[in-house]
């Protein structure tokens, strides 16, 4: 190996699972659940396109969703499998600028449009008559073209950066992907101010959206906690921490991995964060935000059929995205 990096300017991944037998089942489990995300992305992806009753902001902003999501999975997931199927854990130089560049991306941009969703939920239940002018298509536009700009913008410059750092130790990185406080790691300089520039694009991107989706559902609890009607006051408290939940699953290991100093993270436990932001949240949000919505499964209905309105009302406990009509039947 070490031969191998005096002579070669790619990098090594290390991987996620070990070479042996359970490192395969595990993988098996990892590529199950990359299916399940990009079917179901992809699915609602086509359903909101297709479906002109879905052609409002709110699902406009999930189809973005959709989009990051299944090109978020689909940097890290194909890539992971094929190293370790095949023995060969290199990735080029530029390749893993690439991948470094596309994660970054999504996650960024991610973080942004969820932030986007919670205001447009916000907008819906504690200003419905608002909501038009709030949430008009024409904002909705802004808010999904500046969360792709700002993250993409965010995305080169740490690439570039982490590309144009020396690095004189070993090519290893010990991780399933090319994340950039892996490769610093690997750096010969001092890298303290490029770790303060993580920290400050950590909290403007990911812990500043958090707390303002906090902040959201907690004006949302609020509102909803003074609804006449207590069927709709436990539907809605239902949703609002299933909702957190996915949230909280996306931020927290994002916020901790990032926002911690290097003499405090561990290679392995960085790696076992990132599958929750990288591998799970994806396949989640489809099932969280969409597949238990009555109005999405009435529009598979419609366009597929393979919903009925009898397996609707036995599958779904309760309706998502549905607050503002319930706080107008209060």
């Amino acid at each position: 190996m070490e031969k191998w990096n005096q002579t070669s300017n790619d990098f090594i991944l290390l991987g996620l699972f070990p070479s042996n037998q359970s490192g395969l089942l595990l993988l098996s489990l990892i590529f199950l659940i990359f299916i399940v995300a990009s079917v179901g992305n992809s699915a609602m992806i086509h359903l909101i396109r297709l479906d002109a009753r879905l052609h409002t902001p709110m699902y406009f902003l999930l189809s973005q969703l959709s989009l990051m999501d299944l090109m978020y999975i689909s940097t890290t997931v194909p890539k992971m499998a094929f190293d370790f199927l095949s023995g060969q854990k290199g990735i080029s130089f530029l390749g893993c600028g690439v991948q470094s560049f596309f994660f970054l991306t999504m996650a960024c941009s991610e973080g942004l449009l969820l932030s986007s969703m919670a205001y447009d939920r916000y907008v819906a239940i504690c200003h419905p008559l608002q909501y038009t002018v709030r949430m008009s298509k024409t904002v909705c536009v802004k808010m999904i073209i500046g969360s792709w700009i700002l993250g993409s913008i965010n995305s080169l410059a740490h690439t570039v950066y982490a590309l144009h750092i020396p690095y004189c130790r070993s090519r290893a990185i010990n991780h399933f992907f090319c994340d950039v406080p892996a490769m610093l790691a690997l750096a010969c300089i001092d890298t303290w101010a490029y770790e303060y520039m993580v920290f400050v694009s950590t909290s403007l991107f990911l812990l500043f959206p958090f707390l303002g989706i906090t902040a959201s559902y907690g004006r949302v609890l609020f509102a909803v906690y003074h609804m006449r009607s207590k069927e709709g006051r436990k539907k809605a408290f239902t949703t609002c921490s299933t909702h957190l939940t996915v949230v909280t699953f996306y931020y927290a290991p994002f916020v901790y991995t990032y926002l911690r100093p290097r003499n405090l993270r561990s290679p392995a436990e960085d790696k076992i964060l990132a599958v929750f932001y990288t591998i799970l949240t994806p396949m989640l949000n489809p099932i969280i935000y969409s597949l238990r919505n009555k109005e999405v499964l009435g529009a598979m209905t419609r366009q597929f059929g393979i919903f009925s309105a009898k397996k609707q009302k036995s599958w779904l406990s309760f309706p998502f995205f549905s607050f503002s009509r319930l706080i107008r039947t209060s």
